[in-house]
């Protein structure tokens, strides 16, 4: 039986910012992989990079392991995996050489190598999976172990050199080196290059339709995982532990700053019976006491929640959990209730800015007082609701600004995170702003926040709203909490006492940072003002029509 080793280039170490948080969560993407792999005949193995201190525990684990191939598949419901950070790819490139130098195929899956695959073709990959994988990488697999004679360019979502097809293609045994018969695998061992430089032409074949039916998809193979580390890691750091789920793939709207690359504008679901029966399985078998749900938009169909939380009640599978919505889809009838019931814990929202021109912009197709009105039902039902918010977008001025702060001022979220606008490719904003991009394309890590093209400020000033931003929330939120525990002091925890300790220091340093971001802002910076594509608030936020 042919052996696989899975692997990833997501390092949570190289990151300093999310190391600092440790909230760690296996590669869930993966894990889907290996699982439908295994059930197609295939033995299994997985290095988990998320908690590995580099590069070098890899190869120790091809060494230990001794896999067939290599496969680098990336989790492609972790979005830093979508942007690409420039120190994961540098580690996908470190891998691969350490798996070639094994004398190994390596075969890649990802965002950034579904955009990018010429450069990890040209740095020793032999295949690179275009787009979501399972089912690409069954039928590749099944070529190079000989199961089957499919030519490699008759294998939909597929990127490889021209030399690999037009061996691959043929299905048949060569003599080489005296006479010797090799297979088509053994060519792919000892032909593809072993080093950066030796680049031939490459092929690319149609993208493959999506898996549609999700449920069909086996359990994801958790057994790989070494759960009590992750474990052990959430209770130390938070007091609880936390487990990974998703309910979909993909999105069908039209936020013209977002990247697409695996599922495009396609978006496919789990029933809610068999989200509520995997989350029963997970609450019996690992027993977390947390769940995040890593899906792009959770609950868009109409009735997929309040059929969610009825199967969570009869499955008796209810676990606190967080994911993403959108504001317009939490004033249903009906939805925020359901999530109530179901068990939700906070929901997140891109709720991205205060000023309608911004929103209006970025074909967001949500409107500012939408904001408000699904904040405060939220927090009228008991869930709370935490906001992502992005600045840099072009043509934004500091009045924007001023009304995205004076936002989450009235709102008080119960959580916020904020960005800078990332041009990433395939989408609207990239091709509007690449032109004024230099040669940096990508972040080093999810703390950078460089400002990578010509924007309304300069990056210092962004980094230091950054700064602004979270200490007048902090001061605020504490503060807030502070009123409560006077209301009901049977609350009062001691690490309140830290938190209002925070708040003291918060709020005298504000006015310095309030004065700094004030010089900031008059530093030139020639912003770029777009016109808008056109598309209304209605049109953005009626998501692409999606099959039955």
């Amino acid at each position: 039986m042919p052996k696989l080793l899975f692997g990833q280039s997501y390092f949570l170490r190289f990151d300093p910012k999310l190391w600092d948080g440790m909230q760690p969560y296996p590669p869930l993407g993966t894990l889907y992989a290996a699982s439908y792999l295994r059930t197609r005949g295939y033995e299994v193995a997985l290095f988990d990079a998320m908690l590995a201190e580099s590069e070098s525990e890899w190869a120790a684990a091809l060494d230990r392991e001794k896999p067939d191939f290599a496969i680098l598949y990336e989790d492609n419901f972790n979005y830093l995996s979508k942007m690409c950070l420039s120190r994961m790819r540098e580690a996908a490139f470190t891998m691969t050489q350490m798996a070639k130098d094994r004398g190994l195929p390596v075969i890649l899956c990802g965002s950034d190598a579904t955009d990018h695959y010429a450069s990890y073709l040209e740095h020793g990959a032999d295949f690179v999976l275009l787009g979501e994988g399972e089912v690409t990488l069954t039928e590749l697999l099944d070529r190079l172990t000989g199961k089957t004679e499919t030519p490699f360019d008759a294998i939909l979502g597929l990127a490889f050199r021209e030399e690999e097809g037009e061996k691959g293609g043929k299905g048949e045994k060569e003599k080489r080196r005296g006479g010797e018969e090799k297979n088509s695998l053994q060519h792919l061992i000892t032909l593809s290059p072993a080093h950066p430089g030796t680049f031939s032409p490459y092929r690319t074949t149609p993208r493959r339709p999506d898996i549609r039916d999700l449920d069909a998809l086996p359990f994801p193979a958790w057994d790989l995982v070494d759960v009590e580390k992750y474990r052990g890691i959430w209770l130390a750091r938070h007091g609880y532990y936390s487990m990974n789920m998703v309910t979909t793939r993909g999105c069908p709207f039209h936020c013209n700053w977002c990247a697409k690359p695996i599922w495009g504008q396609r978006y496919h679901s789990h029933s809610p019976e068999n989200v509520a029966a995997s989350m029963k399985r997970l609450k019996d078998t690992y027993h977390p006491d947390h769940i995040w749900f890593a899906d792009d938009i959770l609950g868009l169909k109409p009735g997929w929640l309040p059929r969610f939380a009825d199967a969570v009640e009869r499955e008796n599978a209810r676990i606190p959990f967080k994911g993403l919505s959108r504001v317009d889809l939490l004033l249903r009838e009906g939805e925020v209730d359901a999530l109530r019931r179901a068990g939700a814990d906070i929901i997140w929202v891109g709720a991205e800015s205060g000023s309608q021109k911004i929103l209006t912009a970025m074909e967001k197709g949500t409107k500012v007082e939408q904001i408000y009105e699904a904040a405060r039902k939220m927090h009228a039902a008991g869930v709370k609701i935490a906001f992502f918010l992005q600045f840099g977008y072009p043509g934004e001025t500091r009045a924007d600004i001023e009304k995205t702060l004076q936002m989450v001022r009235d709102l008080l979220p119960d959580d916020i995170g904020m960005s800078v606008s990332y041009p990433m490719p395939g989408t609207k904003f990239f091709d509007r702003v690449q032109g004024e991009m230099g040669e940096k394309k990508n972040w080093v890590d999810s703390a950078d926040l460089d400002m990578m093209y010509q924007g309304p400020f300069t990056t210092e000033f962004y980094r230091h709203l950054h700064t602004t931003l979270h200490k007048e929330y902090r001061a605020r939120k504490t503060f807030a909490t502070l009123q409560r525990l006077v209301r009901h002091p049977a609350e009062f925890r001691p690490h309140h006492l830290r938190q209002t300790a925070a708040m003291v220091y918060h709020t005298i340093t504000l006015p310095l940072a309030r004065k700094k971001l004030k010089h900031l802002e008059r530093i030139p910076h020639e912003g770029i003002v777009l016109k808008a594509q056109g598309m209304s608030i209605e049109e953005s936020a009626t998501p692409t029509q999606q099959d039955a």
